[in-house]
């Protein structure tokens, strides 16, 4: 069986699983709970944490913008919760840093080739496919030109 190696760890053969916490979009756009939240997956032993990153801009489909959703915060338009959950640059650039101080590796589902570059520019070790966007091949090359190690989930996905 082969073994491939994500940041410290070799994966495959008989070594031990490889446990990724998932975060995602559960810190509701707050950079202190993702914090607790990556606190917990160390406490728990995970090898990793996973977040997701994407462009509403380019994600979000024209038909859903306006529509009407119950939110932590109340009632707001599909878009406008997109965007308050989404971090940027600040918020990843402290992650980056509290992941590396907590000896834990980080990386993220992009779901646009904006965010897959952007995601990458941190160096992360591996690099998580949304099931989602299995059919978007412009972005499965931008994924594979990484030269990164992938996990492809196909969770949300048919033939």
């Amino acid at each position: 069986m082969k073994e491939i190696k994500i940041g410290k760890k070799i994966v495959g053969g008989n070594h031990p699983a490889y446990f990724i916490a998932e975060i995602g979009l559960n810190h509701n756009g707050s950079l202190e709970i993702a914090k607790k939240l990556i606190d917990v997956a160390v406490l728990a032993g995970c090898d990793a944490v996973k977040f997701q990153k994407r462009n509403p801009e380019k994600c979000v489909p024209l038909d859903q913008r306006n529509k009407m959703r119950e939110t932590p915060w109340g009632a707001m338009t599909y878009f406008e919760y997109r965007y308050k959950v989404e971090f940027e640059k600040d918020e990843f650039d402290e992650i980056d840093k509290y992941c590396k101080e907590k000896d834990i590796e980080w990386f993220a589902s992009a779901w646009d080739t904006d965010s897959l570059k952007f995601i990458d520019s941190y160096n992360v070790k591996a690099h998580k496919v949304p099931s989602a966007v299995l059919t978007n091949d412009e972005l499965l090359k931008l994924y594979n030109d990484t030269g990164k190690v992938i996990i492809l989930s196909t969770g949300m996905s048919t033939k």
